[in-house]
């Protein structure tokens, strides 16, 4: 009978478990070969790199611009310790923003809800106008018909 050696000491919450975690698993079996560990890095940056581009977009447009930075660099950090290290200091500031929100004053948070609130309907009623003033099918046809104008392999709208 042999005995097992005893094992080393955990560094990392994730070698604390009896079993590493599944992606864990497969992040190693994924780079043991030089040709899809270089294919992953190539992949996971890339999706990692396009999901920072939406959120940085996302700041300036509507939706969770910070949430998909975040989610960004919590992609980009499996391959890279640069991102990891960003993305520690990122959950630390959205902390102190979580904190800062919490403590702020219910009157200035009702005015701002409201100022949000009306920018919001002011958005979507300028749509709807522009939209009712120009039509909907010609706007359609304009837009699809400018897209290919900037490149010749966008296809044709069916029946066109």
């Amino acid at each position: 009978m042999t005995q097992k050696p005893l094992p080393q000491a955990p560094t990392r919450p994730e070698e604390m478990s009896p079993e590493p975690h599944f992606f864990r698993r497969l992040h190693t079996r994924m780079h043991a070969n030089p040709v899809t560990g270089l294919v992953t890095k190539v992949v996971v940056t890339v999706v990692g790199i396009a999901v920072i581009l939406a959120g940085l977009v996302m700041m300036v447009a509507p939706g969770p611009g910070i949430v998909a930075i975040i989610l960004g660099l919590a992609i980009l950090s499996t391959e890279w310790s640069w991102a990891e290290r960003a993305l520690d200091r990122a959950k630390v500031a959205a902390h102190n923003a979580a904190e800062k929100a919490r403590n702020m004053d219910p009157k200035v948070r009702q005015r701002r809800l409201v100022a949000s609130g009306l920018g919001v309907v002011l958005v979507f009623a300028a749509v709807t106008t522009y939209v009712v003033l120009y039509g909907w099918p010609k706007l359609a046809i304009t837009g699809w018909n400018w897209v290919q104008g900037l490149s010749g392999v966008v296809p044709e709208l069916p029946g066109m």
